[in-house]
């Protein structure tokens, strides 16, 4: 079994910055792709921003320019570095492992962090 925890949510005032962690822990030899995601009171989950294996990544239109995503492979940790924070994004946000495999020649098996409230609000 694998486990994702998270950290460094917290409330911040709107310009400010955070920077959340996620690593992954247990039988793993290997993993597509880290990922956030944020779910927003009566909103649905929608992804913020992803990284390959090979290091590229993908931004939702709200956040270029202000987030950045980065990846630990070695440590299988990723971390998503927020700035210019603003209060709509507000949420919980939540890490995502995609095809996690524990042996070579797996397809991999996707994981959820339990998620970490991020507050925006002066």
């Amino acid at each position: 079994q694998v486990q994702l925890v998270e950290s460094g949510g917290g409330l911040v005032q709107p310009g400010g910055s955070l920077r959340l962690s996620c690593a992954a822990s247990g039988r793993i030899f290997s993993i597509n792709a880290m990922g956030w995601y944020r779910q927003a009171p009566g909103r649905q989950r929608e992804l913020v921003a992803v990284i390959i294996s090979d290091g590229s990544t993908h931004y939702a239109d709200s956040v270029k320019g202000r987030f950045t995503i980065s990846r630990d492979n070695g440590r299988n940790t990723v971390y998503l570095q927020m700035n210019s924070l603003k209060p709509e994004d507000t949420a919980v946000y939540y890490c995502n492992a995609e095809r996690v495999r524990a042996a070579y020649g797996q397809y991999g098996d996707d994981y959820w962090g339990q998620g970490t409230q991020v507050t925006v609000s002066s």
